[in-house]
């Protein structure tokens, strides 16, 4: 349990959790100045909803998305953690795709969760990995981010397409809001590809999802061609990571990364699932994604599917820019000559 602090203009305060106490500096600073939202309140937050924070980031490598002045300020990715962190720190020693190695931190409890906080994380963002096998995901991501001007109506419909190309493919599917526009959907496999077969897998659902929604989803990763909802299959690729189910995002109304039941898609609203409404709704509906643990499936019919694009000429996709160039990757076609095709 935490410790209640007196009053938020002391300069720090202890917080009592999991067996350990931990310093919060500044507790009264403000970070999200729209609502006057606290580092404390966020601390308090996290602890409250610790349990089903916990089941989107534990065992898994997390890189820290520092916001140490409040969602006003620019954030910045340390994926390496500090010398000066506590010994009972929990971490991962990951490989990124240039070949050099980082300690990333690992979240096992409320307290790692409150030194986070401390920090200045606001949002969690683990990779698709677990510690005991760094190089092989046990969840496909399926990021729907929508363009300019898209409506979330329209993300809604992409998120149901989805899940039906999913559960096509032997696959169950669990959405959440990303807390900003677009939806996330997870599903767990057996962590036996590497990431190169995932994002495969990821990318020839993708392109099933906009044969099926011509004008309104797109695999698309140039902007300038892109359409609609974009899928991001590179979310699967080593090192990229997404922010996880329950984390607050840093947007003026404090919105959280929500999961939902299926039923609920088609009437979400992002802006009603917030640091101040999701706690309530967590203790009287339960947890959505608590069950995404108990039967993963494999990715072979999706695979399957991949092979069938690749016969039928649809090779590789550009993949993110800090990666080296692969054989198969397409070259960039020109802004212009895209727009007069």
């Amino acid at each position: 349990m935490a410790s209640k602090a007196p009053g938020s203009r002391r300069a720090s305060v202890v917080i009592e959790t999991c067996g350990r106490e931990v310093s919060v500096s500044n507790p009264g600073k403000v970070f999200f100045p729209e609502r006057g939202i606290t580092k404390l309140d966020l601390v308090n937050y996290y602890l409250e909803c610790e349990e089903a924070v916990l089941g989107g980031v534990r065992e898994r490598p997390t890189v820290l998305k520092r916001w140490v002045d409040g969602v006003g300020g620019e954030p910045f990715f340390q994926k390496r953690v500090p010398e000066s962190a506590p010994e009972w720190l929990e971490t991962a020693t990951v490989t990124f795709p240039s070949g050099r190695h980082a300690r990333e931190l690992v979240v096992s409890d409320g307290a790692h969760l409150v030194w986070g906080v401390n920090l200045g994380v606001i949002d969690w963002n683990p990779w698709a990995v677990r510690r005991a096998d760094l190089d092989h995901p046990d969840e496909l991501r399926v990021d729907l981010d929508p363009g300019p001007g898209v409506p979330f109506a329209e993300v809604r419909e992409v998120a149901l397409c989805a899940r039906d190309v999913l559960e096509e493919h032997s696959l169950r599917g669990y959405p959440k809001t990303s807390g900003s526009r677009g939806i996330h959907i997870y599903a767990r496999i057996v962590p036996e590809q590497d990431f190169t077969e995932v994002r495969r897998a990821a990318l020839a659902l993708a392109r099933e999802v906009e044969r099926r929604m011509p004008g309104r989803a797109t695999s698309r990763w140039w902007k300038e061609e892109r359409e609609g909802v974009f899928i991001d299959y590179n979310q699967n690729a080593r090192d990229r990571t997404i922010a996880s189910a329950y984390s607050v995002r840093a947007v003026a109304d404090a919105r959280v990364s929500c999961p939902l039941e299926w039923e609920e898609v088609p009437d979400a609203e992002p802006e009603e699932l917030r640091i101040d409404t999701v706690p309530a709704r967590l203790r009287e509906r339960g947890d959505p994604a608590s069950s995404i643990d108990e039967a993963p499936s494999t990715l072979g019919p999706l695979l399957e599917l991949a092979a069938r694009d690749e016969r039928e000429g649809l090779g590789d996709a550009p993949w993110p820019p800090h990666f080296r160039k692969q054989r198969s990757e397409p070259k960039r076609v020109q802004p212009s000559r895209a727009r007069s095709r």
